[in-house]
């Protein structure tokens, strides 16, 4: 994935180079578990001087509680966890190229991961935690979302596959597991809580993905694929993205997931016809704010500027109208003229993100859709026919 205009996000997959390097640091594990061996203390006379004696240390109920939830969370989850390795062909040779992580959806043999894990490959490989590897077939891929599903002819017995959860029943400060194949690590945990939600992170196209959970789980190249988990074992999220800093490709404590909503959205038509068709409204724009309001003199709070409106896009054939100059308030250059959307069929929009969120996740292609706006001002509506997504935006 290019990194212009990510910031110093970057994905969590990790290339083959890193997989030579764990091994060349390998080192091997007994074939039978250690024992502890039982110890004879012998009886000896009194201490001279009398010692204190310790008051034991009691774990207290709620962290004996969290951690057998997390142990049991990992006996069940684990399993169903796996290792997909990326190999492309160079000539006569096959020779890997990457791993990442993923997890299995359903008792068919569907396991879902990120886009850019798969992205480019020529053959597949599935690890499972039990050692069984299988060849697994690509069954489709959304750049959008950084989605991809792929699939193996079988199961281990006793795999299951892992529940999806649901996305308004997540909160900030919320406990979070991640599980996936660190610097390929097989079958490492970490645990977290969900510093945020809502966050809008880059796709591997030129639009953004929505209702991201941002997460302070430790989650590094690697993890791309894999599960983040609730503490009842319910998937909420794909862990895809990191902060580095700039610094680093290694985890700062920021790291991003595709949320459950967006995989309810995207698996299902991506196992049923490959592919998944986006809504496109084909504006660019941001949230009101109080330069834009004061500039122009507008008598409303909330809702979405359109800065520009993509020439020959839906809501170009609608009439909607972008910034049609820039004024200088304190310094500040300020783009003035766009139309302010404060409702969508109905629902308040009160950021650039709510109108995003409700073309991507309640729309699709063909749907008509009805914006509330604020032009010169008065209120008025506008009638868009929604498109599918093109590939670019001639950038």
């Amino acid at each position: 994935m290019k990194e212009k205009g990510l910031r110093n996000i970057k994905i969590a997959s990790i290339g083959f180079i890193f997989i030579i390097t764990s091994l060349a640091c390998s080192f091997s594990i007994p074939s039978t578990p250690l024992q502890l061996q039982p110890t004879t203390v012998e009886k000896s006379s009194p201490p001279m001087f009398s010692q204190p004696t310790a008051t034991p240390f009691v774990v207290p109920q709620p962290v004996l509680d969290e951690q057998g939830a997390l142990v049991n969370l990992y006996a069940r989850a684990n399993p169903a966890v796996v290792n997909i390795t990326e190999f492309v062909k160079q000539g006569s040779k096959v020779v890997p190229l990457g791993q990442g992580s993923g997890f299995v959806y359903d008792e068919r043999g569907y396991i879902i991961t990120n886009a850019h894990v798969v992205e480019g490959a020529d053959e597949l490989e599935v690890t499972f935690s039990d050692g069984t590897i299988e060849l697994a077939d690509l069954v489709g891929k959304d750049l959008n979302s950084d989605l991809a599903v792929v699939k193996v002819k079988k199961l281990p017995a006793g795999v299951q596959p892992l529940p999806l959860g649901d996305i308004h029943n997540l909160a900030v400060g919320q406990t979070v597991v991640a599980i996936g194949n660190p610097f390929g690590l097989e079958g490492t945990l970490t645990r977290g809580i969900i510093s945020a939600l809502g966050r809008s992170i880059p796709a591997l196209t030129p639009f953004t993905i929505p209702q991201a959970i941002q997460t302070d789980a430790a989650i590094n190249p690697g993890n791309s694929g894999g599960p983040l988990l609730n503490l009842q074992g319910e998937v909420i999220g794909v862990n895809a993205q990191i902060e580095t800093g700039g610094t680093t490709a290694a985890n700062t404590g920021v790291g991003f997931a595709i949320p459950v909503s967006i995989i309810k959205l995207v698996v299902p038509d991506l196992i049923e016809k490959g592919k998944h068709e986006w809504a496109w409204l084909g504006v660019r724009g941001g949230t009101l704010n109080p330069w834009i309001r004061e500039a122009m003199k507008l008598n409303v709070d909330k809702g979405a500027y359109i800065a520009e409106v993509v020439q020959g896009g839906p809501s170009d054939k609608a009439g909607l109208r972008g910034s049609s100059s820039t004024v200088t308030r304190q310094g500040r250059d300020i783009e003035v003229g766009g139309d302010v959307v404060v409702a969508i069929n109905g629902q308040p929009v009160r950021s650039f993100d709510d109108l995003l969120i409700y073309v991507s996740l309640n729309s699709k292609p063909g749907d008509v859709v009805v914006l509330t706006i604020l032009r010169n001002g008065k209120m008025q509506e506008v009638k868009v026919t929604l498109e599918s997504r093109p590939e670019n935006l001639g950038e």
